[in-house]
């Protein structure tokens, strides 16, 4: 049975890469997974394969066995696995929340790579795994330093992954965006919000991206759009203090009530 796996399908990048993959794959089933049912149960209407949900609430432990278990009672063919659970806050840290910050460590990083470990066995030659990170991937982001550091983690995994499995002929990609448009805006600000973005990608875009590069090349991560990738040669040769100040300007709140 040739599957694919998707955590934070409920909503934004995940859904749209359930729904790519089942354009671009011969797949027999999707495992979706996010706390939300409802939502996953939804997305059959918008595929070919069968949608297979398992909701669960990936920073919780118990859950990753839940996982392990299914998997070890079906033993599936995994063409692929990506990784899009994941939330940001946005907050001076000296403001931030103490349960924010660690569900942002347990779902973004560690809940990551427990997936990735756990689904790795069945994961034979050809498959592909997919990790979301992020720009901030690259840089430390003032007001969202834990989000930030949370995804250079992911891209350090990933890409140290990407060489470890290259032998066994298994592709491993960190996807990068910039802004996108999704439910993220909405988790982060809760009662402030930014009063400008300059760019905001579409996610259909970006997940198009992600699988055209991991397909049709060996790379270990992209950075999708021109002017995302105009910031990441910034990133490379200009200081992080520089960009720090940069990004910091960006930050601009306006309080709601």
């Amino acid at each position: 049975m040739k599957i694919a796996i998707v955590t934070g399908a409920s909503s934004g990048m995940g859904r749209e890469f359930v729904v790519q993959a089942d354009q671009r794959y011969n797949l027999d089933e999707i495992w979706v997974i996010a706390r939300r049912e409802d939502r996953l149960l939804a997305l059959q209407d918008e595929v070919t394969a069968k949608i297979v949900p398992i909701p669960l609430d990936l920073t919780l432990l118990e859950s990753i066995d839940t996982l392990s278990k299914k998997l070890s009672e079906e033993k599936p063919d995994v063409k692929l696995l990506v990784n899009a659970s994941g939330f940001g806050k946005m907050a001076k840290f000296t403001e931030s929340d103490l349960n924010s910050n660690a569900g942002m460590c347990d779902l973004n990083l560690r809940a990551l790579i427990l997936i990735t470990q756990t689904v790795l066995p069945y994961i034979n030659e050809g498959g592909k795994i997919i990790q979301v990170g992020s720009m901030s991937s690259f840089e430390p982001v003032p007001h969202l330093s834990v989000y930030a550091a949370t995804k250079a983690g992911v891209l350090s995994f990933s890409r140290a992954l990407a060489h470890e499995l290259k032998k066994s002929k298994i592709k491993v990609l960190c996807v990068c965006p910039y802004w996108v448009k999704t439910e993220f805006f909405g988790r982060a600000g809760e009662k402030e919000k930014l009063q400008k973005f300059d760019i905001l990608y579409e996610s259909n875009f970006v997940v198009k991206v992600a699988y055209k590069t991991i397909d049709k090349t060996n790379k270990n991560y992209v950075v999708p759009g021109k002017y995302a990738k105009l910031l990441r040669v910034m990133a490379k040769f200009l200081s992080h203090d520089f960009m720090m100040n940069v990004m910091d300007k960006m930050f601009k709140y306006e309080k709601t009530n």
